[in-house]
C-alpha cells in the first residue's frame, strides 16, 4: 500500500472528507447502491478533483464507499491527483455505517498515513464532518470537500471536536458568490 512509503507518524493529520458527486435517478429500477453519477456529477468530480490539486492535496490513503456513485467519483479524483487506483481501499462500512462506525474506522487508519480522503455519502459524511470540527461546516452538497487538520500523532486522537477547518469547497461554489 502507498502508506508503507512513509511509516513515521506526524504530528498533524489531515482528513479530506468528500461527498460523492451528483448521482443520477433516471433509472428507477437501480438499487441505491448501483445509481451512477449523472452527467452534472461527471463534469463535477473531474472540477473537484482539479481543485485539489491546485491545493497540492494528494492522498496516502483513500478510503471509499463501494457504492458505484462514490466509487467513480474516488476513481475519477485519484486519477486526477496520481494515486494509485488500485490502492483505493473500498469499505462497505462507509456506505452502511453512521458517523460513529465512520469515526472508528478512521480510528483505526495507519499512523504513517497523514493524509487521509474518505469519498462518502449524506447525511454521515456532513454529520462526521461537523462531529470531527471545532466549528460547524453545516450541510456538504454532492461534490463537497471538506479538509480538517488535527493536531495529533495518532488517528486515534482525531476525535470530535477535534478538527479545524482548513476549507469547505463545492461544486457550486462559485456560482453563489
Amino acid at each position: 500500500m502507498r502508506y508503507t512509503v512513509s511509516m513515521v507518524a506526524g504530528s498533524m493529520k489531515t482528513l479530506v472528507l468528500i461527498r460523492h458527486a451528483k448521482s443520477s435517478w433516471k433509472h428507477p429500477e437501480l438499487t441505491d447502491f448501483d445509481r451512477p453519477l449523472n452527467k452534472r456529477g461527471k463534469r463535477d468530480a473531474p472540477d473537484m478533483g482539479r481543485r485539489l490539486l491546485k491545493r497540492g492535496l494528494v492522498p496516502d490513503l483513500v478510503l471509499t464507499s463501494p457504492a458505484k456513485r462514490a466509487l467513480k467519483t474516488a476513481t475519477i479524483i485519484a486519477n486526477i491527483l496520481g494515486y494509485p487506483l488500485s490502492e483505493l481501499v473500498q469499505d462497505a462500512t462507509i456506505y452502511h455505517g453512521d458517523a460513529d462506525t465512520l469515526l472508528h474506522r478512521i480510528g483505526n487508519t495507519p499512523d504513517g498515513c497523514n493524509r487521509v480522503f474518505l469519498f462518502g455519502h449524506n447525511p454521515t459524511i456532513s454529520e462526521l464532518a461537523n462531529d470531527l470540527c471545532a466549528g460547524p461546516v453545516g450541510h456538504m452538497p454532492t461534490g463537497a470537500v471538506v479538509q480538517l487538520d488535527f493536531s495529533v500523532n495518532s488517528w486515534q486522537q482525531a476525535t470530535p471536536g477535534r478538527g479545524r477547518l482548513v476549507f469547505f469547497d463545492y461544486p457550486k461554489k462559485d456560482q453563489q458568490l
